[in-house]
């Protein structure tokens, strides 16, 4: 399947949020129990709501921006475009987009889970697998931006390590 610049939008978008998300619920849900079933089930909450949300938003979203596109096509044209190929294309792409994003959020939350799901139950795994995992969206988002991949792949990752040290922070508090 190839994705449009449009499409790739939705994909690095969704990807970072379920990604770094429950990367950050790991790393915080950890400090409290290192037990593989109660990380799992915080991860997979915050996974679901996560895709929900984002989904459910990118198809509002869409919803408002392409009705109003189709709105100002209809006034400058002077007739409505219901059931036509514009305005099925229209409905089409909010679907696609409001998907990919929200597919995009789910699957990107499996990759810091993934040591959990399988027992592993490393903060330090989930950390590697997210970090590898930003280095494949800095080269799609230089491939799609037609940018240096190198300095996409650093702010992919620079980005993943903040969250990192963020919530590592807030463990720190909570210790003291």
């Amino acid at each position: 399947m190839s994705f449009n610049i449009e499409e790739g939008r939705y994909l690095i978008l969704g990807s970072v949020d379920g990604l770094l998300a429950t990367l950050g619920i790991i790393v915080g849900v950890s400090v409290v129990s290192a037990s593989n079933s109660i990380v799992v089930s915080a991860g997979f909450g915050g996974a679901i709501a996560l895709a929900l949300t984002n989904g459910l938003g990118s198809y509002l979203a869409e919803s408002t921006i392409e009705h109003g596109k189709l709105v100002r096509t209809e006034k400058s044209l002077l007739r409505k475009l219901n059931n036509t190929y514009v305005a099925s294309q229209s409905r089409k792409k909010i679907a696609k987009d409001a998907i990919t994003h929200g597919g995009a959020s789910f699957l990107a939350s499996l990759v810091p889970l993934a040591p959990w799901i399988f027992s592993v139950g490393s903060v330090i795994a989930s950390v590697a697998l997210s970090l590898t995992t930003l280095v494949a969206l800095g080269f799609y988002a230089g491939y799609i931006s037609r940018q240096n991949y190198a300095i996409s792949v650093v702010k992919m990752v620079g980005l993943g390590m903040l969250i990192v040290i963020a919530v590592q922070l807030l463990r720190l508090v909570h210790l003291v």
